[in-house]
């Protein structure tokens, strides 16, 4: 993976990172997992993003360099992973919303349960984190090169697989088209709007 790809703006670099594969290596093993959902936050201009009021110890990897992960707890419960885009010192990231696993599928399954649909084990930020191995430990880990952690190039996504729209229960800035994901694919997850959302200009 060149860094000059990912050295643009959140919702240009979005839709690239379809089909591109992140790997993460575990003293348990090793799962690979290719992606097929993910959202762009454009930081201090975009509302729902956590770098919308600044830089903060939190949200700091966020504002790059570029090709970094930026790792959160969700609700206290479950951790979510991102791709770092853009210019150092701006902040900018790609929420990984689900994927389709393509190696360690054992391992996926025995950490997400041994009833979960393959289609299933990483549809949702948390459960794409939860099957791959993602903690708080990886939170700024070099996905280029480093080494428990890798964003690689996938299969190339024909451009009329890519479906756009609004992001995933958010509340604001929710109707931003800057959700993208391969249409028809059966890991991606379903679409929901929070319930605080509101109207917002669009971007």
């Amino acid at each position: 993976m060149n860094v000059d790809l990912l050295s643009h703006p959140a919702e240009e670099v979005a839709p690239k990172l379809l089909g591109c594969v992140l790997t993460c290596k575990t003293p348990e093993g090793t799962v690979s997992i290719a992606v097929t959902e993910a959202e762009a936050y454009s930081g201090t201009a975009d509302p729902a993003s956590h770098a919308y009021r600044g830089r903060t110890p939190r949200n700091a990897v966020m504002f790059g360099p570029a090709g970094h992960l930026y790792v959160y707890r969700s609700h206290g419960l479950h951790w979510c992973a991102n791709v770092v885009t853009g210019t150092d010192g701006v902040a900018s990231a790609v929420l990984i919303r689900a994927g389709r696993v393509i190696e360690g599928q054992d391992l996926a399954r025995e950490r997400r349960g041994e009833r979960v649909e393959s289609p299933r084990l990483a549809r949702g930020p948390g459960n794409f984190c939860q099957a791959l191995g993602i903690t708080a430990e990886h939170n700024g880990a070099d996905l280029l090169t480093g080494t428990s952690v890798v964003l690689s190039e996938g299969e190339s996504v024909p451009t009329a697989l890519i479906q756009v729209g609004p992001r995933v229960g958010v509340s604001k800035a929710h109707d931003w088209q800057h959700r993208f994901y391969l249409a028809g694919d059966p890991t991606v997850s379903a679409y929901r709007l929070s319930p605080r959302a509101k109207p917002s200009a669009g971007a």
